[in-house]
């Protein structure tokens, strides 16, 4: 029996025996099986950056590491110890039998080849968000997916966050009541840009800042949030416009510098996502509007804020002019209600639910469907910017 039937068979029966045993009987189980041998492709701030995770997790291992540029390659290699291989062509990676599984973490336009020659070469995959880059791509791994007997994670592991889990589940139980908006940012001051050793490299080093390979901020920033409310609505958005530009670092680059785009769901809600380059004022922050209350939640807290709760200083108006509010005084918000709850880091829990799915057989949280529904609305978002148009949903997209 070679090693990939192995963990897949072993877990199966785990699980058998599983049901109903505790999570600690459920690790002991899990130390009996072979490492997964893990082969990271494309090791530049991502995807070194997720090694040091995978180091720490029982029964993970980064066996190889591949990226077309030498020096970023050697930074792989470095974070493990000397202990994985060197490939400068993923699919010399994907040839090597002993790889398990491959984390892919390339510019965003190659995701959906390398995904593609993952599936057929047999290995388990978890590719990064967003999934894949235009309306094909996104079908064409859909379809690879479903005929495939591989585990396909997507790389939104805020969807893995065990914080964000227990949010959801309040949501789902009434917390916020009937939800009427979300209002969504992620703002930060800076170019993006990383150092070029090189000019020559300038496109391969910074592919964020061109279109023929990044999706710009709503790819690479918002489709967290993103797939974070088609989470929570279980539906497609119904149309999606938006506007964005050029204008604060006019460096040369192609995406957005900033972004601000808006997505109708069903029932009325509205789902606004921005994204600032020169302004880091409340960084990330999804606000999620009910007509019981408000849950504003970061990479790593959340507080509710109801609305049966008393302001805790002066009241909202006062007694002149008070419809328009001129000498109203502002909302404390010092009432908010801490959501507590203890959590690994996002990008690790991800990495051990894509360990456990393989073991286990269990099909991802963060799969190859809800990825492909935020790559959709991705795409969307971005076809709304530069065509300066409004985007339908297209029921084509419907998987």
């Amino acid at each position: 029996m070679n090693r990939r039937k192995f963990i897949k068979q072993g877990g199966a029966a785990s699980a058998l025996i599983l049901t109903g045993t505790s999570a600690l009987a459920d690790m002991a189980l899990r130390k009996d099986k072979k490492d997964i041998h893990i082969g990271i492709i494309g090791t530049g701030q991502r995807g070194t950056g997720l090694i040091p995770f995978i180091n720490s997790i029982e029964n993970l291992k980064v066996y190889a590491c591949c990226d077309t540029i030498p020096f970023r390659l050697q930074e792989g290699l470095k974070r493990t110890n000397g202990k994985a291989k060197g490939y400068a062509n993923y699919k010399d990676l994907l040839a090597n039998r002993s790889i398990d599984a491959v984390l892919i973490a390339t510019p965003f336009s190659m995701h959906a080849q390398i995904a593609l020659d993952a599936i057929d070469a047999g290995k388990h995959v978890y590719c990064e968000k967003t999934l894949a880059k235009g309306y094909q791509d996104i079908h064409h791994l859909i379809a690879k997916v479903k005929n495939a007997n591989i585990i396909f994670q997507t790389g939104h592991q805020y969807h893995s966050s065990r914080l964000y889990q227990h949010v959801v589940n309040l949501i789902e139980g009434g917390k916020v009541g009937q939800i009427t908006a979300f209002e969504c940012q992620w703002n930060r001051h800076g170019d993006w840009r990383r150092p070029v050793p090189d000019p020559s490299l300038e496109r391969a080093i910074n592919w964020r800042m061109y279109r023929e390979y990044s999706g710009g901020l709503l790819a690479e920033l918002c489709s967290h949030q993103i797939d974070f409310v088609n989470t929570i609505l279980k539906a497609n958005p119904i149309q999606v416009m938006g506007t964005g530009g050029v204008d604060y670092w006019k460096d040369g680059r192609e995406t957005y510098d900033n972004i601000h785009v808006l997505y109708s769901y069903p029932n009325g809600v509205t789902a606004k996502f921005t994204c600032l380059t020169n302004n880091k004022k409340d960084g990330y922050q999804i606000k999620v509007i009910g007509d019981k209350g408000t849950l504003i939640i970061t990479t790593d807290s959340a507080t509710f804020y109801s609305e049966e709760k008393k302001e805790t200083k002066q009241p909202l108006y006062g007694d002149v002019d008070g419809v328009s509010g001129a000498t109203a005084p502002g909302r404390s918000w010092d009432y908010g209600e801490p959501i507590e709850i203890t959590h690994e880091d996002p990008s690790k829990q991800a990495l051990m639910d894509f360990r456990d799915s393989i073991v286990y057989g269990r099909e991802p949280i963060s799969n190859v469907v809800t990825g492909a529904k935020a790559a959709i609305c991705v795409q969307m978002g971005l076809d709304a910017m530069y065509n300066n148009e409004i985007v339908p949903w297209n029921p084509e997209h419907s998987f």
